[in-house]
């Protein structure tokens, strides 16, 4: 297990990588399986960690989803509320009817 830094000349971005030797069979040879572990801040030198490639660009859309889902929801169940509080002053209104023709 080694790290390595690789400079990206198209976006002038450093990227560090955890790499892993293992040999191929098939090959014959020796090959990396690299991990992407997070980028160098250019200001200060210091590794900002990252979770892969652009996978936390992919989990922010479903957390925003999953909240406008949330609202969506309660919105349905205040208004299924209402209506329940309707139907139930309905029938007690027809209840109360009832027990005075008698």
């Amino acid at each position: 297990m080694a790290i390595i830094k690789q400079f990206d000349k198209r976006s002038g971005i450093t990227y560090v990588y955890d790499s892993k030797s293992y040999y191929d069979k098939e090959k014959k040879c020796s090959r990396a399986k690299r991990t992407l572990i997070g980028k160098i801040d250019p200001d200060t030198g210091e590794m900002i960690p990252t979770d892969g490639r652009n996978k936390g660009a992919k989990s922010k859309p479903d957390a925003v989803s999953n909240e406008i889902d949330k609202d969506k929801r309660i919105q349905e169940l205040v208004d299924e509320n209402r209506q329940l509080k309707l139907q139930i002053s309905a029938l007690k209104k027809e209840l109360a009817r009832i027990q005075q023709s008698k």
